[in-house]
C-alpha cells in the first residue's frame, strides 16, 4: 500500500465495514437473493474495473450461441437512460452504454437487455422473451439481490484482489473474502506463456473453496479496423507513430500492444466509459496534426470506438487515418477444454430442469 493508500485506510475501513454490513444481511436472508428457474451465468470482479468483463462475456456468447438462445442483461454504465430497455444496433452509447452497443453490433442474432435492476430484468426478460434459454449477467458479483446458478470471478493476473485493498485505499469494491461467493475464478490477461510454478502460487494465495475452480485467459488482439472511410483502403501494418485513444479502466495492455505495431506511441488517456464532446475530438485533431511524423494513426479501442464511431464525432477525422483495435480473450489449451466443459454442462443441466 502507497502513501496516498495509508492516507486513505480510515476511510477505507468504513466502507469496508458498511460493505460487510451489507453482505453478512444477504448471508443471513435479511436480504433476500432471487433464484430464477433458467441458466443464468453471472460474470464481475471485486475491482472497480479493469478485469475485461466485457471481452469475457463475449466469449460466453461466442461459446454458447450456436446450441443457446442468449440474452444478456446488464446496467448500462454510463447511460443516460434508466429502466428497463431492449437495445438494438441502431442505439447509441448515451442511450445504451457502450459494453451493451458492442454486443448487439457483434451478435445480431443475440438479445440485449439493460436494467439496474437485476431481479426486474430477469423476470422481463423471461416475461417477454420465454424464448431465452441462458441469461449472461454483465457485472454483477455485487449485485447479491438475484442469484445466478454460476458466478464467475474475474481477476488481473498483474493486480489480482489477494494483493488489492479496499477502496479508496485500493480499487476493492469489498473484502477479499467476498471471492467465496464465486464458481469459478478466471485469471485474465495472464502471459501467452504461463509457468506451472506461477500458477500454484497465485491459487495458494487466494485460499480457494473445494468447489472453486480457476482459469486463465490472456488477450489476443485482432487487426486493425477503420473507423471511417478514409481508413479503408489503407495497410498500417508498421507505422512510425500511433496516437492512442483510450477511455477504459486500464490502458496499459493496450498501449503495450500499439508499441509493438510502431516505432513510438503518443497518448491521450480519457476516464472509464468517457462520453466523449466535440472539444475531445479537436484535442485529438489538433494533437495528431501536430505529430512531426508523415507515417501516423489515430488508434482507439473497440469499446471507445462504441461511443464515436457512428456518430457526429467523426466529422472531425473525416480525412484522417482513425482504426480501432478488436480483442477476444482465449483460454490456455487445458484451461479452455475445462472451463468450455463447465459451462457447458452447467447450461445443459439447468436448461433441462427449465
Amino acid at each position: 500500500m502507497n502513501i496516498t493508500g495509508l492516507f486513505l485506510f480510515p476511510f477505507a475501513v468504513i466502507y469496508g465495514f458498511i460493505v460487510f454490513c451489507r453482505n453478512k444481511l444477504f448471508d443471513f436472508s435479511v436480504l433476500k437473493s432471487k433464484s430464477f428457474n433458467i441458466p443464468i451465468i453471472s460474470v464481475g470482479n471485486l475491482s472497480m474495473g479493469g478485469t475485461g468483463k466485457t471481452p469475457h462475456i463475449e466469449y460466453l456468447i461466442r461459446l454458447l450461441q450456436k446450441n443457446y438462445k442468449i440474452t444478456t442483461l446488464s446496467r448500462g454504465y454510463g447511460r443516460k437512460t434508466k429502466g428497463f430497455l431492449w437495445v438494438d444496433k441502431h442505439a447509441d452509447s448515451a442511450k445504451a452504454g457502450d459494453e451493451a452497443l458492442q454486443y448487439c453490433r457483434k451478435f445480431p442474432e443475440i438479445t440485449v437487455a439493460l436494467d439496474e435492476k437485476r431481479v426486474h430484468g430477469v423476470s422481463k426478460i423471461i416475461s417477454d422473451k420465454p424464448e431465452t434459454e441462458v441469461i449472461l449477467l454483465d457485472d454483477a458479483f455485487q449485485h447479491r439481490y438475484i442469484k445466478p446458478g454460476l458466478s464467475v470471478l474475474l481477476t488481473d493476473f498483474y493486480k489480482p484482489f489477494f494483493q488489492d485493498f479496499i477502496f479508496p485505499s485500493g480499487t476493492l469494491r469489498e473484502s477479499k473474502k467476498g471471492m467465496k461467493r464465486a464458481d469459478i475464478i478466471v485469471v485474465t490477461k495472464s502471459p501467452k506463456i504461463l509457468s506451472p510454478i506461477i500458477r500454484k502460487s497465485m491459487e495458494e494465495e487466494m485460499k480457494l473453496k473445494p468447489f472453486q475452480q480457476v482459469y486463465y485467459s490472456y488477450i489476443d488482439y485482432g487487426g486493425l479496423q477503420p473507423m471511417n472511410t478514409f481508413s479503408e483502403n489503407l495497410k498500417p501494418d508498421k507505422v512510425s507513430c500511433i496516437l492512442m485513444i483510450a477511455g477504459i479502466a486500464n490502458p496499459y495492455p493496450f498501449e503495450e500492444q500499439l508499441k509493438t505495431m510502431a516505432d513510438t506511441v503518443e497518448s491521450i488517456i480519457f476516464n472509464d466509459h468517457y462520453q466523449f464532446q466535440e472539444k475531445d475530438m479537436k484535442k485529438i485533431k489538433n494533437y495528431f496534426e501536430a505529430i512531426f511524423s508523415k507515417n501516423k494513426i489515430i488508434v482507439t479501442t473497440e469499446k471507445d470506438a462504441m461511443r464515436i464511431k457512428d456518430t457526429e464525432l467523426m466529422s472531425f477525422f473525416v480525412n484522417l487515418p482513425f482504426f480501432f483495435l478488436p480483442i477476444e480473450v482465449k483460454f490456455h489449451k487445458k484451461d479452455k477444454e475445462m472451463f468450455d466443459k463447465q459451462i457447458i454442462e452447467y447450461v445443459r443441466k439447468n436448461k433441462a430442469n427449465h
